[in-house]
């Protein structure tokens, strides 16, 4: 699944091509995505600009002046910029295209994504309207984690990837930033110090602000706009290398589920 700084990646790729170059077209190929692609988008944006490209979460919003376009990726989708011309191929489901003869293309094989459309403030959008702070902005700190977790009786891993507590922080980079700070996942967040928790918000920044700019992690499904993986997953820590050697110590290591997904974590280095 696109990761936050997937989305990200996608977002500084796709907005020099498409911010304030005029809409000719928008075609529909399959409306059946997560929620049904509104029918009335090609009305909608042909002739509009957008204005402003930004994230929110894993949701991109591309802004007009008469409403804002909401994509999210889902478990396996991306928007590539393409000539017009270029065939589409199984799984584009959705394309808006410029008069320069560029078209913005999302392709999604299971469907997991959304494009949805909003004529008010899309931050008060069902979607996005309860979602927790960004974690690359000054307001994540340790206090706000420590604050929060006080009354929670739950793992830090589960804990971290609430995102009505802080977006972004995905399966991928929580197990990153834990090994980073000496946490164990399973650890209670409500028995982690303010001290521990200030040094987990640099780890959470440290790897996200790492894998933005290594192009985000490499996915099976995920590949940027310009056709090219990315290759910070090739310098993950512990996720995915259950049997492996600890980098720091050497130490084998382990695997176990968590809330239907996969932790990875070393004993030695995370008590």
């Amino acid at each position: 699944m696109p990761e936050l700084p997937e989305v990200e990646t996608t977002l500084r790729g796709i907005a020099p091509f498409i911010k304030d170059q005029k809409i000719k077209q928008v075609i529909i190929r399959d409306h059946r995505l997560r929620w049904p692609i509104p029918r009335h988008l090609d009305k909608s944006l042909s002739g509009n600009t957008f204005i402003d490209i930004q994230r929110r979460a894993k949701y991109l919003l591309l802004q007009t002046s008469s409403g804002t376009l909401i994509i999210h990726l889902g478990m396996s989708g991306n928007l590539r910029i393409l000539p017009k011309t270029e065939a589409p191929i199984k799984h584009d489901h959705f394309e808006i295209i410029f008069e320069n003869n560029k078209c913005l293309r999302f392709h999604d094989p299971r469907r997991f994504g959304c494009v949805l459309w909003t004529k008010t403030d899309p931050m008060k959008h069902k979607l996005l309207s309860t979602l927790g702070i960004e974690p690359l902005e000054s307001l994540l700190t340790g206090e706000y984690l420590h604050k929060h977790s006080r009354n929670r009786k739950i793992a830090i891993k589960p804990f971290l990837m609430n995102s009505k507590i802080v977006v972004g922080v995905g399966n991928i980079y929580a197990s990153e930033a834990l090994f980073l700070a000496k946490i164990h996942p399973l650890v209670m967040a409500n028995k982690i110090s303010l001290q521990r928790y200030n040094l987990l918000v640099e780890k959470i920044k440290n790897v996200l602000h790492s894998a933005i700019e290594q192009g985000g992690t490499t996915l099976r499904d995920f590949v940027s706009s310009e056709g090219k993986p990315g290759y910070f997953q090739q310098k993950l820590n512990v996720y995915g290398r259950e049997g492996e050697a600890c980098v720091t110590c050497k130490k084998t290591i382990k695997q176990i589920r968590q809330g239907q997904r996969s932790t990875y974590y070393c004993s030695k280095c995370q008590k």
